[in-house]
């Protein structure tokens, strides 16, 4: 069962239909939509300032998420992919975004809507990542506009496949 622990008086607030792993660690002042999944390992430490999370995000295996105390807060919006092993601290996520595996995303960074961050890629704090573009690299820099319909059918797709593979492990708990 998923470590759902309250600090500062704040208690996580988990949205229906939202997929908690086993070993997942939700603490604090975090509120997570509907249709999400939460997955092995994960981490999100609403302890020294808030996580809001959208619906139909899937936060994969080995992500943090956490934030400075009194000086950031983790934003992420809907129909979010992150990817595993992810470190997100005190940064905004915009609709549609896709965080690639082992990226690292800063204080005060925002991604935009329908953005892709490369794997490996650290976007810095305070940067402005455009709407539909793709950033890759350490530091993360701009590499080209995508097809914003051909985004979005990718990062739905994602979102989709996340949702279905939380399903198989809800069977499998009620059996």
């Amino acid at each position: 069962m998923a470590l759902i622990k309250s600090v500062r008086g704040f208690t996580p607030e988990i949205g229906e239909n939202t997929y908690l792993a086993d070993n997942a660690t939700v603490i604090g002042d975090v509120v997570i939509g509907k249709d999400c999944s939460i997955w092995f390992n994960a981490v999100l430490r609403g302890d020294v300032n808030s996580i809001r999370i959208g619906d139909r995000v899937n936060i994969q295996d080995g992500t943090v998420i956490h934030t400075l105390y009194q000086k950031s807060v983790s934003i992420i919006g809907d129909d979010v992919s992150i990817g595993h092993n992810v470190v997100i601290h005190g940064a905004e996520i915009k609709n549609g975004a896709l965080i690639g595996m082992g990226a690292i995303v800063l204080d005060h960074a925002v991604v935009g809507e329908g953005a892709i961050i490369a794997a490996g890629a650290v976007v810095l704090s305070g940067t402005q990542v455009e709407p539909g573009s793709i950033y890759a690299g350490v530091p993360a820099k701009f590499v080209k506009k995508v097809d914003p319909e051909q985004a979005k059918e990718m990062n739905q797709k994602i979102a989709a496949n996340y949702l279905m593979y939380s399903g198989w492990f809800k069977e499998e708990d009620n059996r």
